[in-house]
């Protein structure tokens, strides 16, 4: 019998669950150049006999390239589709990594970090929007943040790969710890094919069967497969009575034209609002320090009082397997609790630890003996700094932006925070150093604790949520005035 209204979590699909990491592992390989930088940068300074301001430029230059990448990324998602774009960033973060590998100077060094950079831009926009795109709405949360936690575990493997590479001679071990990334790229871009493409991408191209097909092995009953399948179409423009294999697209909706002028110069109310939504979130995530500390955990360490390079690796591993942990915490709560809620409390944890860790850095500064327990708060405070950021901030950031644009914008409309989203990186990591000889390290953190202040209004006032909702259902939420409800599940008993 057929049971209806009752509340019942259908369970997660496995071959979706297997889909949306296979995607997400490319976020790996970009959370390993960004984590692998951190310990790379101290001898890369020694051998290339760089300054610290050549230091900002290679550490930032990444997401300077990433934001070109990013907007390059949405307009090459929507003609070749998702899968393709995945295969595209694999194949350019093969020849960054390469390159890097080899740099015998800067200049090429620069070369392969810019390259690295651009699939980087690729990356950040493709993941998050294929694993919505393959997921259900009551599982859509966790498989969304899966590249987020994939982009930490790359981080903390470029930690370990610091400490690891470390013992090698000077010359070879930095050029090992970025070379290395080479391998998991080109693996990945032939993994990649195995994959199904995006069922929402395909109704885009006409491609009704081809969805259908998708849908089928992606959900857990024909039920589901056919209800998803009726609001995709509805989404796309089409019918939901239309039976046809293949249908004859748009030009407009196969290839994304004209997404720009509606989400730019002519957007409706409703699109202004998730275009607000969307952009506000990426800006102010950066503008809570974490590109500081992920990029340059060392130095803050060694500002404390830790010495030693050994050490000072192995205290920055920590910060990797704090911000692993707990973004494995959050995916596994994302479609429990909901976005808003995690996102607040994370960003009062964030507000309340940068408070600390500026205090402690201050209290360094201006003493002449050595502060154990300033030292050993500023640890702690780092960490839990990182717990707060990963159960909120860090992945819920992805999935929001992901899942809130229409169809017909979404992958466009993702880019674009993807560029936000990397200029506000570039600019804290190329000017983090600079920032705190000018006012300070513990200045910098205080400066941080109040952006994140800023970041939590805007939050507060600008962000429904969207647990629960069909991605067909969710561009509602931004229209004044409307009252939309979870779908009420049919669960067959």
């Amino acid at each position: 019998m057929e049971v209806e209204g009752k509340k019942e979590q259908p369970k997660l699909n496995k071959y979706a669950l297997g889909c949306a990491i296979v995607a997400s592992l490319i976020s790996i390989i970009f959370g390993y150049d960004t984590g692998v930088m951190s310990g790379a940068s101290i001898f890369i300074k020694e051998d290339l006999k760089l300054n610290d301001t050549q230091i900002e430029i290679l550490a930032g230059i990444l997401n300077v390239c990433a934001l070109v990448g990013s907007l390059l990324s949405g307009k090459t998602s929507d003609m070749i589709g998702r899968r393709y774009t995945i295969v595209v960033a694999s194949l350019i973060f093969f020849v960054g990594a390469i390159l890097m590998g080899y740099s015998p100077n800067f200049a090429i060094l620069m070369t392969g970090r810019c390259i690295a950079g651009l699939g980087v831009g690729f990356a950040l926009m493709i993941a998050p929007v294929y694993s919505a795109e393959i997921s259900s709405s009551s599982h859509r949360g966790a498989l969304t943040s899966l590249p987020e936690l994939c982009i930490t575990l790359g981080i903390l493997i470029g930690y370990i790969s610091n400490y690891a590479f470390a013992k090698l001679p000077l010359k070879l071990g930095w050029r090992m710890m970025l070379g290395v990334a080479a391998i998991p790229s080109i693996g990945l871009a032939f993994g990649i094919l195995k994959l199904p493409e995006s069922p929402r991408w395909l109704v885009l191209q006409g491609r009704l069967k081809d969805a259908k097909e998708v849908l089928f092995v992606v959900c857990d009953s024909k039920e589901e497969a056919q209800s998803r399948f009726i609001d995709i179409k509805v989404a796309a423009g089409l019918s939901e009575n239309c039976d046809e294999d293949v249908v004859i697209p748009s030009q407009k909706a196969a290839t994304g034209a004209g997404v720009w002028k509606e989400l730019l110069i002519r957007p409706t109310p409703t699109v202004r609002r998730i275009f607000i939504a969307a952009c506000g979130i990426h800006f102010f995530q950066h503008l809570t320090g974490i590109e500081a500390v992920i990029l340059y955990s060392p130095r803050i360490f060694k500002k404390a009082g830790v010495v030693g390079k050994q050490k000072l690796l192995l205290a920055t591993i920590g910060v990797g397997i704090t911000k692993a942990i707990f973004i494995l915490t959050a995916t596994c709560y994302l479609d429990r609790f909901g976005r808003r809620k995690l996102l607040l409390i994370s960003v009062g944890g964030v507000i309340t630890s940068l408070s600390i860790l500026g205090f402690c850095l201050t209290m360094v500064d201006h003493s002449k003996k050595e502060l154990l327990w300033a030292l050993s708060l500023s640890i702690i405070s780092t960490y839990i700094y990182v717990a707060f950021f990963s159960i909120g901030l860090g992945p819920i950031t992805w999935v929001y932006t992901s899942e809130i644009f229409p169809l017909r914008l979404r992958a466009q409309g993702a880019c674009i925070g993807v560029a936000i989203n990397r200029g506000m990186n570039a600019a804290i990591s190329m000017s983090f150093i600079s920032i705190y000889k000018a006012i300070t390290i513990g200045g910098a953190f205080f400066m941080f604790a109040g952006f994140s202040t800023l970041a939590g209004l805007f939050f507060f006032f600008f962000l429904p949520e969207t647990k629960g909702k069909a991605l067909e259902e969710i561009e509602m939420l931004f229209t004044k005035g409307s009252d939309v409800q979870p779908r009420t599940e049919v669960v067959t008993v």
